[in-house]
């Protein structure tokens, strides 16, 4: 049963008088997810785990595949790999979409390859890697789904390395934020490659395609969509004084609204926060949890760092923050065993979600002490499974 605890009731600094909250702020796209990344704050959420097909935008899960294949050195960035008939004629110059001009039967370096997607969003590079480090790109479409279930991405799903028309192919905007933070902590070099400003291959001189990356606003990645019925899409992160946000943007009416609103999300997220430390992460008691048949009853939960939110700079919202666990936590309990979470809430928006530790080792307790516990747990089970079962007074 879980189990939650009202920790603490937090004012943001300047709030101990009761204020206005900020004016609400919307977003024109459909599905709309943005955070702030050293601090995970959620900045904006708008239909985010509302599905929707990834276009272009999958291509950046066949860029974190092939990015993990180099670092854990499957392959390397000097492989060469084959251009097939099918990767030519459905992602080459015959294609008339977006291409790195690959020429048919020629062998390119995994670096090109890397370049031509990231830079071009080239549907031929991107086949070129699929059928290259597995045996179809069928098969590689489904170690991008299993990979995206390694990275948090809980239902995501593609059918082919580029994001072209695919009925299963789908994401929400939550999880290419994920996806994007993915790429950008774990293979910085790499990553770099999304703000490179052009690219030739094939005697052919190509811009990078992200409309934001000439804005010098300090966007440096990742890419955009279009999928006919479903608008148009991006995901981007921008880093300015010592500040980085994510944001993915679904269903938008054009290209120019696409890059508009992107830019204005951005600079909102930007200008309108800043961070504040609510909990020190030295060791400082957040909360309690209830032990079970343990030495003592309860025992205390740290978080391993500090606890820090991106709260408005004007009108600060006043936060709450709760613990939430598993109850009973039966003893023996070792210490930094993870046993809740602190939640922390903006009104009822949870803007954040940390991990809570033990803070010492508690030992099964004497027979006696065994017993008291199991006559309370018994006691609260029955408790709540009426209040659970009792309806409601008309």
């Amino acid at each position: 049963m879980l189990k939650s605890l009202i920790a603490v009731f937090l004012l943001a600094a300047g709030s101990a008088l009761a204020q206005t909250p900020p004016p609400a702020f919307d977003t024109k796209a459909g599905q709309a997810f943005m955070i702030e990344a050293s601090t995970g704050t959620v900045l904006l959420a708008k239909n985010e785990e509302k599905p929707f097909s990834p276009a272009s935008l999958a291509k950046l899960m066949t860029l974190d595949v092939i990015f993990d294949a180099v670092t854990r050195g499957e392959i390397s960035l000097d492989t060469t790999y084959g251009v097939s008939e099918n990767a030519w004629r459905r992602g080459g110059a015959p294609s008339r979409a977006s291409t790195m001009f690959a020429a048919l039967k020629s062998r390119v370096a995994v670096a090109d390859l890397i370049r031509g997607v990231a830079i071009q969003q080239a549907n031929d590079g991107c086949i070129v890697l699929a059928e290259g480090l597995s045996v179809s790109e069928a098969e590689f479409a489904r170690r991008m789904t299993q990979h995206a279930r390694e990275i948090g991405m809980p239902r995501a799903n593609f059918g082919n390395s580029t994001g072209l028309p695919d009925a299963d192919s789908k994401i929400s905007a939550r999880e290419l934020v994920t996806l994007a933070q993915d790429l950008q902590s774990k293979y910085p070099d790499l990553y770099k490659t999304f703000a490179q400003p052009d690219f030739t291959w094939n005697k052919i001189f190509q811009r990078n395609r992200n409309p934001l990356l000439p804005l010098t606003m300090g966007v440096d990645g990742l890419g955009t969509g279009f999928a006919e019925g479903e608008g148009f899409s991006i995901v981007t992160s921008v880093a300015r004084d010592g500040r980085r946000l994510f944001l993915a943007l679904g269903g938008l009416g054009s290209d120019k609204e696409r890059t508009e609103e992107a830019k204005r999300v951005l600079e909102w997220g930007l200008s309108n926060f800043k961070s504040q430390r609510i909990f020190d992460g030295d060791g400082t008691v957040i909360g309690t949890a209830s032990v079970y048949g343990g030495e003592t009853s309860s025992v205390g939960l740290v978080a391993k760092s500090p606890v820090d939110v991106y709260v408005p700079v004007n009108n600060p919202d006043r936060l709450t923050a709760r613990v939430i666990y598993r109850w009973p936590l039966a003893a023996p309990v070792t210490q930094g065993y993870q046993a809740g979470t602190l939640r922390v809430f903006s009104g009822t928006r949870i803007v954040r979600e940390v991990p809570l530790y033990t803070d010492a080792p508690i030992a099964q307790g004497g027979l006696g002490r065994r017993a008291l516990d199991a006559l309370v747990e018994l006691s609260e089970t029955l408790l709540f499974s009426w209040l659970w079962d009792t309806p409601a007074p008309a």
